[in-house]
Parts: C-alpha cells; structure tokens; sequence
C-alpha cells in the first residue's frame, strides 16, 4: 500500500491511495470465514456452506466494504502521523479520480482533494495592547441584589387594606347589561389578582385603598387588554373563550396579602452567606459587591477575547484559503440547503474558520489543557450561578458537585463546559502576556458594546 501528497499550491494539495490485493485479501477472507458460519443457506449445514458460495453471494460487497475501511484508518493514519493540516476531509477528486469497479479490479486508486490551513504566526506579547474592560458594582447594582434578597426572604402578611402591589383573592362574578349577577354567568370562588400587573390604569385605580368585604366592580377584558392567557388563567375558561367574554364582573374582597420584604439583619446574613460569614450591612454589602465583581470578570474576559480576535485577525490580515474546495466541503455538509446557502454564508464560514486557526495556535503556544477536574471545577461553577440568580449563595458544595455530575452526563453539556474552561484558561494566559489597555464602564456602558 502507498500513500502519497502532492502539492498543488500552498493550500492544497492531493492525496493519491494505492491500494493492492495484498493489503486487503486478509481482512475479506476473515470477514467471509465469518460469514460462512453463520450463514444459512438451504441443503446445508450451518458453517459447512462452500466458501466459493459465500463468495459469490457476499465477496464484492465484502470487499468493497474492507477496501474502503483500510482507505480510511490509514489516510487518517497518514494525515496525523505526517501532521498535514487539514481542513474539512479529504474529497475525490474529479479529474483524476477513475471510477472504481470491484467486479474487474484487484488493485485500485483513490485520488483525493486535500484543503490545506494557510500558514501563518499568531502570538500576543508585551508589544500587544489590548483593551480589557472592569465593569464597575454601582450602589444601584447592590441595592437591585438586596432587594432580591430581601424579596426572596419576604414573609406575606394577611392586611385590611389594599395598597399597590398587594395580592387580593375573593368571589368573581360575571354582571349583566344591568349590573346584577349573570344567571349562568361566569363564577370563580378564590379568584387570585395582583391588580399592579393589570394594563388599564382606570381599571387598576377600582382596586385602591379597597378594604376585605368590599365589593368592586370591574371589567377583565380592559385591565389585562384582553390578553388572552391572563384572562383563560383568571376566569377559569379555555382560551377559545376569552373573546366573548366583554362584561363587567364584580370582586367581592375576602383576603389582602402583602409582601414584607426580610429584614437586613444576621438571620438574612446567615440565610444568603452561611451561619457567621457575614456579621454586619456593611459587610454584606461588600460580600454582594464582591460577589457580582467576580459575576463581571467573566463577562469582561469574554469580551477581552473578542477584542483579542479582531485585534490578531486584523495583524495577521486577510488569509489565502483554497475557496473552491472548501465551498465543494461546505456543500457536502449543507446539500438540503444548496448552493445558494453556500454562497450566502461562505464568507461569514471562512471569518469563523480564520479565528478558529487563530484561537487553535494560541491554546498550542499557551499550553493550554483542559483535564477531568477543570471541567467538574466548570460545572459546579455553573451551578453556583444558577443558584445565585435564584438567590441562593450558601449552597453546600456536596449538593453542587451533585447538580454538577448531573449536567455532565449530557454530552452538549460537557462540550459547552470544555470550550469554557478552554476560553477561561485562555483569556487568564492572554492577559498575562498582552499590554491592558484598562477600562472600567459601567454595566449600562458594557451592554451598549454589544448592540
């Protein structure tokens, strides 16, 4: 078997594949003696069925099969050993390549299109200056998270009076074209309503300064503007429905309930930090502080290497790539989308690969690696911040590293934890070596860079 590559230019390349007889005889006759034993075949015993029988009956697509098999392992055997730089797979070429006919031929001859990536140097050094961006933890950041704290800690307690944004339950009643209740009209006992949420000012207004036992009249289709969800939810009814229902209903009030937000106290500070971490309002202020800096780290490293990609993909300019070739890869990978996908999206493809070549040299020159701990490390943190946004910072590292063996067993989840520690490590090396040009924005400043 030989296996050669030519060079047509600096970025392709063809791949020529002998293969002979005596390469692949081995392989078929041990796939045909297995055959042979299981074979069933009428007038003869099982595994005493004559081998010019089952090679006649199974021989071509045997070999057919085996010779593709060996093609395969060894031009990938080929390709990593000589360490050609690839890009996509190999295609047959179209000129060269002889149509194959296992029905005559013992010794055949693959010919293949080779894409090759350009060669060029991607480095950051000292000499490199890169902005890196600190989005600023206002004191209107920390108030918004004690106030989700507060919130989520609140006791609900039972009131006389309705103030805004109070919960009201009591009796629904659908009214007639008189204002008496509806015989046969819509009726929902412990109908439950935070008129705050409801769209019509005017029929929010109805609510204020309601008492328990008082009856109010108001119309469901102009407070919640006739959306069909709140009203199927609300009135008990299927969502076909909610369009016939226009009329007036009257609410008779039989509970008030309001949210009292938690205290700032230890019991708050044990509940969100852990039993004594934190002992004061100024020192949970600064835990949160320091807790949504370090939420903004990684959006800053994020946004570092966006800057990195555009700073290096401008310095090394635009790259020579064998474009005929990689459109014919890019077609075999979108043939239910066609030529038009192809020629609509090329160039975005090769901006895309152009950064991948890019990001691939860097993680080579930096070392980077990602191991079995890194990825574990990964998700637990990306529990953690589930957990967080639920208001939930104290939570026992058992119960992350459980949630966490959860998320790795779906293989797109451990894909997407990799390339992140792959990005985190890579963004931590880059800015140890790049010059920072610093700057610290405001979060309102940092979401704009992204409009």
């Amino acid at each position: 078997m030989n296996i050669s590559l030519q060079n047509v230019d600096k970025v392709s390349a063809l791949l020529t594949v002998n293969i002979e007889k005596a390469d692949y005889q081995e392989r078929v006759e041990k796939v045909l003696k297995a055959y042979r034993q299981k074979a069933n075949v009428p007038g003869f015993r099982k595994g005493m069925v004559p081998m010019s029988l089952v090679k006649k009956q199974y021989g071509k697509a045997v070999t057919a099969e085996e010779v593709d098999k060996l093609m395969q392992e060894k031009v990938n055997e080929y390709i990593r050993d000589n360490k050609v730089n690839m890009l996509g797979t190999p295609l047959p070429n179209e000129e060269k390549m002889q149509p194959i006919d296992f029905d005559t031929q013992e010794n055949f001859e693959f010919i293949f299109d080779i894409a090759l990536a350009p060669e060029f140097k991607a480095e950051i050094t000292n000499e490199d200056t890169v902005d890196y961006y600190t989005i600023e933890v206002s004191d209107e950041l920390v108030e918004q998270q004690i106030a989700m704290y507060t919130q989520r800690a609140a006791k609900y307690d039972k009131v006389e009076q309705y103030e805004d944004k109070d919960m009201v339950k009591g009796l629904l009643a659908e009214l007639d074209e008189n204002g008496n209740t509806k015989e046969g009209g819509i009726q929902v006992e412990g109908a439950v309503m935070m008129p705050a949420y409801m769209k019509n000012d005017d029929q929010k207004a109805i609510f204020n300064n309601a008492k328990v036992n008082d009856v109010l009249v108001f119309n469901p289709a102009t407070a919640f503007d006739n959306n069909e969800a709140e009203l199927s939810s609300l009135l008990k009814i299927q969502k076909e429905e909610v369009a016939g229902v226009t009329s007036n209903f009257s609410f008779q009030v039989e509970e008030i309930t309001r949210m009292v937000p938690a205290a700032l106290d230890q019991a708050l500070f044990d509940q969100v930090f852990g039993e004594g971490t934190v002992t004061s309002e100024e020192e949970f202020r600064a835990k949160i502080k320091e807790g949504v800096a370090t939420q903004f780290e990684s959006d800053s490293n994020y946004k570092f290497l966006i800057d990195v990609r555009d700073y290096l993909t401008k310095k090394i300019g635009k790259l020579e790539f064998p474009d005929a070739l990689l459109k014919r890869i890019m077609l075999l990978n979108n043939e239910e989308k066609g030529e038009a996908f192809v020629a609509e999206n090329y160039d975005k493809s090769v901006e895309e690969l152009t950064w991948h070549l890019i990001k691939e040299q860097l993680i080579e020159a930096n070392e980077i690696k990602v191991e079995q701990a890194d990825i574990m490390d990964m998700a637990k943190e990306a529990t953690r911040v589930q957990f967080a946004q639920y208001g939930m910072m104290n939570v026992p590292d058992e119960l992350l590293e459980n949630y966490a063996k959860e998320m790795l067993k779906k293989r797109e989840s451990v894909e997407g934890l990799v390339n992140r520690a792959i990005e985190s490590k890579l963004a931590a090396a880059l800015k140890a070596k790049a010059t920072l040009n610093n700057k610290t924005v405001s979060m309102e400043e940092f979401n704009k860079m992204f409009e």
